[in-house]
């Protein structure tokens, strides 16, 4: 049998998949909350594989700590920044994640947020809730348009073009970012490719949708605040820290853009009394991209999945290391 452990709770869907192989020794660690450090450093000793989550970091540490006879880190999402890809190359460890499943479900969410901000439907929620609603005027919580406006996607891959294409029926013009064009989306959508300057001068809405990585680190930063329409919108469901958080609260506050839409923030969770929460322009939600019955179910699935095949010694469906 070989041991594996589940290092956050999972639908039901992913151990049932584990324990039905057959092969598998299952653990799964009981809390809600992530398992702290010296917990999850204790709980990988001896696992033939490891069914992570973003919240644990996979270093050099963790893998030596487990053991030699460790063979996969399957996670439980399509990024893999919390994992030490190279670290697990030269101990020979498979590293799998999910593509794909999450692309529709986070692309909604993405423009979920973009409408939210763009016509402050919290701010209204509040603002009906409080009291404050005496009458209907003109000048109330004034947004700003979706249709016929200006979408900059920073970052085209498969969420960046799921936007893209509910963006084209909006009547959006669609303006994006990457290292190399992509000719088939902006075929479908009409897209233009353009530098990130560009990007930043002319979109009425910015919708991150890059990897986290030392070159996207900070991306979004107060050099590109000052370079924004003073209407824009900024949308974030991509990886927290490609947002410098202080220089989001300082352009915020200073309202140099008309709002922000957050599903990821730096750190995370944000701490309560971060003062991001104190404005009524930024709109803060719990990391929920891909936050659907269906959408987590098939990310446990697949995660399984990727493990029983590691353990069985074939090569699993979602490798990527």
């Amino acid at each position: 049998m070989k041991k594996v452990l589940i290092t956050r709770i999972l639908p039901d869907i992913g151990p049932r998949i584990l324990r039905e192989s057959g092969q598998i020794d299952l653990s799964q660690w009981p809390h809600e909350m992530p398992p702290p450090r010296d917990a999850l450093l204790e709980q990988v000793q001896g696992m033939d594989g490891i069914v992570s989550l973003l919240t644990e970091r996979m270093d050099g540490e963790l893998m030596d700590a487990a053991g030699p006879q460790l063979k996969c880190i399957s996670t439980v999402a399509v990024g893999t920044d919390n994992i030490d890809v190279n670290a697990a190359k030269q101990r020979g460890i498979m590293v799998t994640n999910t593509p794909g499943v999450l692309t529709e479900t986070s692309a909604d969410m993405a423009f979920a947020l973009l409408m939210a901000a763009a016509r402050r439907l919290p701010e209204g929620e509040r603002y009906a809730k409080s009291g404050q609603w005496k009458t209907w005027g003109m000048t109330i919580l004034l947004g700003q348009d979706i249709y016929g406006a200006t979408l900059g996607i920073a970052g085209m891959g498969r969420i960046g073009a799921a936007v893209a294409r509910r963006a084209k029926g909006f009547g959006m013009r669609i303006l994006y970012t990457a290292r190399n064009r992509h000719e088939d989306i902006e075929h479908e959508t009409g897209a233009t490719h353009v530098s990130k300057d560009e990007l930043l001068a002319h979109s009425d809405f910015i919708s991150v949708h890059t990897p986290l990585t030392l070159e996207t680190r900070g991306y979004i930063n107060a050099a590109a605040f000052e370079k924004m329409k003073p209407t824009a919108v900024l949308i974030n469901t991509a990886r927290g820290p490609v947002v410098d958080t202080n220089a989001l609260y300082e352009a915020m506050k200073a309202k140099r853009i008309f709002a922000a839409a957050l599903d990821v923030t730096d750190p995370e969770p944000l701490p309560a009394d971060h003062p991001l929460y104190t404005l009524d322009n930024v709109l803060i939600v719990p990391h929920l991209a891909s936050a659907s019955v269906a959408t987590r179910n098939r990310m446990a699935e697949i995660a399984a999945s990727n493990m029983v095949a590691a353990m069985r010694g074939d090569e699993p469906p979602n490798r990527v290391g």
